[in-house]
């Protein structure tokens, strides 16, 4: 079973991720973290983050084990990220390595912005995750201020509104939702009751899927009129 899990910073969408995948067993890659790896690269290589060729590059050879995940989550670090993924070269670098691990066998979910259109189209379950840009930049804020980041409340939710647009606007796998996904709203909602309604939709995808039984000749023979 693959699920396909996209959505807006700060909507929540990588904790259900975490969760979904514990609950059922499987592997989980935020591939937003691999663009914000490619952008950790360039910052600590001296390479301008808007340079196509040498991202494209350190995508080829990007190993998230080489990371700590909280200089990943970084300020600095997603907003180049969110200049780094605009860049076609480098999502295509990362498209294989991505594809490769929704078809690994018994299935995975994986969390980002254009899986369910792009990397899974073919996903059993695509779900679109979102909130109130003010919802989003409280929850991002607090996020930055726990890592001790020289953040405020109204700088985070202009960074959000222009990753927002930059996303939604980029030629090559622009941010939006699949059409045949199911919208999220998160914005008044907690972690667990997020989970809970991930699981009622995708119990019910699940069962739509599964095919009919067909009727047995003896069962069918019984229900015969009798002539």
């Amino acid at each position: 079973m693959i699920i396909a899990i996209d959505g807006t910073t700060s909507s929540g969408k990588g904790t259900l991720a975490k969760r979904l995948a514990a609950h059922y067993g499987l592997p989980h890659l935020d591939t937003g973290l691999l663009y914000r790896a490619v952008a950790a690269s360039a910052i600590n290589k001296g390479i301008d983050f808007k340079d196509e060729r040498e991202c494209a590059l350190l995508a080829v050879h990007v190993d998230l084990s080489e990371f700590d995940e909280r200089e990943l989550r970084a300020a600095r670090v997603g907003a180049a990220a969110s200049v780094v993924a605009s860049l076609g070269a480098v999502r295509r670098a990362l498209f294989e390595l991505q594809r490769k691990f929704a078809q690994q066998k018994g299935g995975a979910v994986l969390d980002g912005r254009d899986i369910g259109t792009v990397i899974a189209p073919d996903a059993d379950v695509k779900l679109w995750v979102d909130a109130a840009v003010e919802e989003r930049a409280r929850r991002r804020y607090l996020e930055l201020a726990g890592m001790s980041e020289a953040v405020t409340p109204q700088s985070v939710r202009e960074q959000l509104k222009e990753r927002d647009t930059r996303d939604a606007a980029r030629k090559d796998a622009p941010m939006k939702p699949a059409d045949d996904a199911i919208w999220m709203d998160t914005t008044l909602t907690n972690p667990d009751q997020t989970l809970a309604r991930a699981l009622e939709i995708i119990e019910e995808r699940r069962g739509a899927s599964k095919p009919v039984a067909k009727k047995t000749a003896k069962k069918a023979a019984a229900k015969k009129p009798q002539g």
